[in-house]
């Protein structure tokens, strides 16, 4: 028998050593399976990577299959402090690159399907924990692939926009992935058709729409096709995104399918602001990028206003804690989840006085997007004293609401002040 050479004895006496190792390698080789797996599958939903070292600005990685061009991507959100950029590579160079951050940039890993959540984290000795959460009830997989009673729905899957955007696959079966997406832009377009009854367009029949923030557009698209064919609307729909490469996809797919007087605009909600318009839509815009938002949609005359806030940063250092709320608020979660309460209710008070119907509710389930809460307003037809009474108390409930949380200043109360203290003068005969 030939002997053993010395180096892989070595190593075969190291690895005997290092059980721990071997089973750390394990888990993490079957956390990159199951991602493989759940994608050639097509029941991957997202995978997240997050708790960054060494990743300089780099703050966390989103994955998400896609369809371009008929080949299978991953498409890599990367999120930086300032930034985010989108890449769509190929499944085989998507893995690799998810390979080669986790666990040396990242040190969290959350993996969706339409059945499981499974986890992976690795300490700073590089100690690897791998855990499994069964979704509860797995319906919307089940919807995905057509095994669940058909919903009423006010889209179609038909449609051809939803292919160009990967909603949906060649042969207009809901890819599984986007279960989730499909149900946001149906509830999305459920909220609207309802909020339209009964509020006044500039022009009978005719409609315009800015979005901000479109991102890819699902919700444009969307909006678009049931205000032209679903309401039989003259509709003019503008989607207004930063990311150029967005523009120009969703703009091409407009095109490609023929869907007059829908266009994408490259730029924000401080670069575009329109004239006039009758329903100005804003979800998810960041901290007072909603108040800019609003303030548009009020200074524009819309008739119907549709607002998804999030990052509430600016009222929380502004907010001293009252007495009787100081043991409650002195934890920081409770802090920050009061601070975005006084924030959004605010905004509906300063809708309110300038003449709104202000709501604010969930708009989709917490398990679908942490980022849920919709604030909803129809412009009153009203005036004479009882509406300038009814606006005069919302900007008294303002101010009271201020003074109680000592909040010195809100953006979208000092926008309106300077929109007021701008306007011309009413002229009165002499």
């Amino acid at each position: 028998m030939n002997p053993i050479p010395e180096a892989a004895e070595t190593a075969a006496e190291t690895l005997r050593d290092e059980p721990a190792a071997l089973a750390d390698l394990a888990r993490r080789e079957r956390f990159l399976q199951l991602l493989a797996d759940s994608l050639s599958q097509q029941t991957l939903t997202k995978l997240v990577l997050s708790k960054p070292r060494n990743a300089g600005d780099l703050q966390r990685v989103t994955a998400r299959p896609l369809a371009l061009r008929g080949e299978a991507c991953l498409s890599l959100l990367w999120h930086h402090q300032t930034k985010d950029i989108t890449k769509n590579p190929a499944v085989a160079e998507g893995l690799k690159q998810v390979d080669e951050l986790l666990g040396s940039r990242f040190f969290h890993a959350l993996l969706f399907t339409t059945t499981d959540e499974w986890q992976l984290m690795v300490s700073k000795r590089g100690k690897m924990g791998l855990t499994r959460r069964a979704l509860a009830a797995p319906a919307e997989a089940a919807e995905a692939t057509g095994h669940a009673r058909e919903k009423q729905r006010y889209l179609a899957l038909e449609l051809p926009f939803l292919q160009d955007l990967g909603v949906t696959d060649t042969q207009a079966r809901l890819v599984p992935a986007m279960a989730r997406k499909w149900k946001q832009i149906n509830k999305f377009v459920e909220v609207l058709d309802h909020a339209l009854d009964g509020v006044a367009l500039h022009q009978p029949g005719r409609i315009r729409v800015v979005d901000f923030g479109a991102g890819k557009g699902y919700l444009t698209f969307a909006t678009h096709q049931h205000l032209a064919h679903g309401r039989g609307l003259q509709a003019e729909v503008t989607g207004v995104e930063l990311r150029p490469d967005m523009v120009d996809l969703c703009n091409a797919a407009a095109r490609r399918r023929e869907m007059h007087g829908l266009q994408f605009l490259c730029g924000d909600v401080r670069s575009h602001v329109p004239e006039q318009l009758d329903v100005m839509i804003a979800l998810h815009a960041c901290d007072t990028a909603t108040d800019f938002a609003l303030h548009t949609g009020i200074r524009a005359g819309a008739a119907l206003i549709l607002s998804s806030p999030c990052c509430h940063k600016q009222i929380r250092p502004q907010m001293t804690l009252p007495p009787l709320l100081r043991p409650m608020l002195q934890h920081g979660i409770h802090l920050g989840q009061q601070a975005e309460m006084v924030t959004d209710s605010l905004r509906a008070l300063l809708l309110e006085a300038e003449g709104y119907d202000a709501q604010v509710f969930e708009f989709v389930a917490l398990e679908h997007t942490s980022k849920n809460k919709m604030i909803l307003a129809a412009r009153r037809q009203d005036s004479g004293p009882a509406e300038d009474a009814r606006r005069a108390a919302a900007r008294q409930q303002v101010a009271e609401l201020k003074a109680f949380y000592g909040v010195r200043e809100h953006c979208l109360e000092t926008m309106l002040a300077t929109t007021a203290e701008a306007a011309p003068e009413p002229f009165t005969a002499g």
